[in-house]
């Protein structure tokens, strides 16, 4: 609803802003033109919003789905049902700015220009002019991106032309880099050839000296297997020369070893003659030892006894040290005892002289008198209290005697601690005194046994000489036949170098005799300057073939440069061609568009509406008011665009001004006259009839006064209108009364809810 909306389109107002089930519906019965419509509109709110709308038709009774002029039934889609409801009631914009008025609805001074003309050509019947603007304007933006696209491929042919002239301007030279290349392949190959052919002719003068080549290499093999036999026997001797300097030297080690053991056992028997003396010398200190051992162990134990007797002294000490703490704290406490029993001494006193002092004693209230009840109280608990103080007095004088005795005996403690000290040294004195000689005591045996061994070892050191032998009789025959062996290996070795040497020397005489080898360093130089120049030869032909190929790529660039040229006229021409098209299709489409000829058709109805609407003015509120539809205006240049503006003159204030600057009141009455002259206007120059309007609380912001013209207004419109009548709603008693008919919906509710 637009009093519900506040702006136009579809988007300005929503129905689930009002409903609160998962599905809800909303039905609409009604008529026009004789045929009776049924609009349902579902609305389902399950997580995802969704929205079905149908319209029915009533065809003999039953209610069947409206179709469209194409065809399509209106089967619960939300567009297929407003293009149904646009084919039966026209445009939504123009039946809410005519047929039916709301208050909350955007006034006709709000419209902008494009707005107010739309409206009006649908008004004017000018849709099929706008549509046909409509696709001219399509094909000038098609028109528009082609040429784009043209220029992008002009621009794109124009680089690329360059790019190709570049090309052709580098590649002006490969003709005669073809030339070079040919030139040179042809030298490469005559340098290929003559190279093979001194090949041929060296490999000839090899085969010819192949006979002498073989017993060259029969004498040098000859000489290698001399120089082999040679080396074998002289490995032989080699080993044989080993081992028997291995045996050599087995003879030396051990020979030193008998030297080593010599004087091993002789150092052995010197250390263990060395030791047992010091032994035996220690005899006369055990036998000493011995006799004072037992004397020893008398001293320790008297020592130990004293040590255990002043450490009970101490014990006894400590435990009376203990015993004096105690005391002392005993003492504190019968302190703190008996001055809170002092005090407690003195608040009893202070309430039993309460007695002497109180008014009521000896009177009759003496019995509930909490005072001297109270003070009665205190006097017999001062005598328990004095007793306990005479207690902790005596404790407490018992407890000090004791503490001054036990402080007289307790002065001996660190005299008593010194003794013990004492004794404990003493005691580990003649401990470690005794340890000492129990020790040597026990070495006796030992004493004895290294005395009985040193006698023998003695002897025995005595019996070996001081060098050992330097060779024995076996060593010195070994000796004998080792170096036997040696100057038969050396006479050996002279007589093979001698056989080699005059074997060597025939073979070389034999080699000198045989004619100068062949040189196959030259064979071989030939070959490799062969192969080199047949490696030139393949490259300068495959600098031959890149160079026609790069050749004939500039050949085919010049080609496509040709072709590209054509293909650029050709876009050229296209480009042309469409620049006019578009020129003719933009002047069209402005020609049929809002600016063109919807204006003049604007312009030419405006005098019209003006009629009706000054009509309607002056029915109801006299000819005070006159309304000039404006579709041209001046800009600051002096020149005219299109606009679109109501002017309204006052006649009563003799000024003129915009209908968006006329006063509130006065906006409401004058977009009224101008709404329902839409309405007049529609349904004599379009055929486009309704016979029913609708009003919904537009005269909220009225008077009285004028509300009641504003009823005369409305039956001024019905009448030229030709309507049948006017559905409005009024908060108003005055425009209630001035009603044909009333519709109170409070009393059909009441009426209902008393049937049921």
């Amino acid at each position: 609803m637009p009093s519900r909306a506040g702006a136009d389109g579809l988007g300005a107002f929503s129905y689930y802003d009002h409903v609160y089930l998962p599905e809800s519906q909303k039905e609409l019965v009604w008529s026009h033109r004789g045929v009776r419509y049924k609009t349902q509109l579902v609305f389902r709110v399950n997580g995802k919003r969704k929205t079905e709308a149908f319209l029915f038709v009533s065809v003999a009774g039953a209610w069947k789905p409206v179709a469209l002029a194409d065809g399509t039934p209106v089967d619960g889609k939300v567009d297929t049902y407003e293009r149904a409801v646009t084919e039966i009631l026209g445009p939504a914009e123009t039946f809410f700015a005519s047929v039916f008025s709301a208050q909350g609805k955007r006034p006709l001074s709000a419209y902008k220009n494009g707005e107010i003309k739309t409206l009006l050509a649908d008004l004017l019947g000018l849709d099929e002019v706008r549509a046909q603007g409509g696709r001219a304007a399509e094909v000038a933006k098609l028109l528009k991106s082609g040429l784009g696209v043209i220029r992008q491929e002009q621009a794109q042919a124009v680089e690329a032309l360059a790019t190709l002239a570049r090309q052709v301007d580098a590649g002006r030279g490969l003709p005669a880099q073809v030339e070079a290349a040919r030139l040179a392949k042809q030298r490469a190959a005559e340098a290929d050839t003559a190279a093979k052919s001194s090949v041929a002719l060296l490999a000839g003068e090899a085969q010819a000296a192949s006979a002498t080549e073989a017993r060259r290499v029969e004498l040098q093999t000859s000489r290698t297997q001399l120089t082999r036999e040679h080396a074998a026997a002289a490995g032989r001797l080699d080993a044989e020369a080993s081992r028997l300097e291995q045996r050599r030297a087995v003879l030396r080690q051990r020979v030193a070893g008998r030297g080593r053991e010599h004087a091993a056992r002789l150092q052995r028997l010197e250390g263990q003659v060395k030791l047992l003396r010091q032994v035996a010398a220690r005899w006369a200190r055990v036998q000493w030892a011995v006799h004072r051992l037992p004397v020893a162990e008398e001293v320790a134990e008297a020592r130990a006894e004293r040590v255990a007797a002043a450490q009970a002294e101490v014990v006894r000490l400590e435990a009376q040290r203990a015993r004096q703490v105690l005391l002392r704290q005993g003492v504190e406490a019968m302190d703190r005892e008996a001055g809170q029993l002092a005090v407690r001494q003195a608040d009893l006193s202070r309430r039993f002289g309460l007695v002497d002092r109180v008014p009521c004693s000896g009177t009759d209230l003496q019995g509930r008198c909490q005072l001297l009840g109270d003070a009665r109280e205190a006097q017999a608990l001062v005598p328990s209290v004095e007793a306990q103080l005479a207690a902790i007095g005596q404790r407490k004088q018992q407890a000090q005697q004791e503490l001054a005795a036990l402080g007289a005996e307790l002065d001996t403690f660190g005299a008593a601690c010194e003794r013990r000290n004492r004794c404990e040294v003493a005691l580990e004195a003649a401990q470690a005194r005794q340890r000492a000689l129990a020790a040597l005591v026990a070495a006796a045996a030992e004493v004895q046994q290294a005395q009985s061994a040193l006698v023998a070892v003695e002897e025995e050191l005595n019996g070996l000489p001081m060098d050992a032998a330097a060779e024995t009789e076996e060593e010195a025959a070994e000796r004998a036949e080792q170096d036997a062996s040696q100057r038969r290996m050396t006479e050996e070795r002279e007589r093979l170098q001698v056989a080699l040497d005059q074997s060597l020397s025939a073979l070389a005489l034999q080699e000198q005799a045989l004619p100068a080898p062949f040189d196959q360093g030259r064979l071989a130089q030939a070959r490799q300057a062969s192969t080199v120049a047949a490696e030139r030869l393949r490259d300068a032909e495959g600098a031959e073939l890149s160079a026609v190929r790069q050749h004939e790529q500039w050949l085919a660039l010049g080609r496509q440069t040709d072709a590209l040229r054509e293909q650029q006229d050709c876009m050229d021409r296209r480009s042309a061609t469409v620049e006019r098209e578009l020129s003719v299709w933009t002047l069209l489409a402005k020609c049929l568009s809002n600016d063109g000829v919807v204006a003049l058709d604007i312009d030419d109805a405006g005098p019209t509406f003006s009629a009706l609407a000054n009509d309607l003015l002056l029915a109801c509120y006299g000819p005070r008011f006159t309304l000039e539809v404006i579709t041209q205006t001046a800009t600051a240049k002096g020149e005219l665009r299109e606009d679109f503006d109501i002017v309204v003159h006052d006649g009563m204030r003799g000024e003129s001004k915009s209908l968006k600057l006329v006063s509130g009141g006065e906006r409401v009455w004058i977009n009224e006259c101008l709404t329902r002259a839409i309405a007049l206007y529609l349904s004599s120059n379009t055929g486009r009839q309704f016979g029913t309007l609708f009003c919904d609380e537009a005269d909220g912001p009225l008077d009285p006064d004028h509300k009641r013209m504003f009823m005369d207004m409305k039956r001024e419109v019905l009448r030229l209108g030709q309507y049948a009548r006017e559905f409005y709603v009024s908060q108003t008693p005055e425009l209630t009364a001035m009603a044909d008919c009333v519709i109170d919906l409070d009393a059909l509710a009441r009426e209902v809810a008393a049937e049921a």
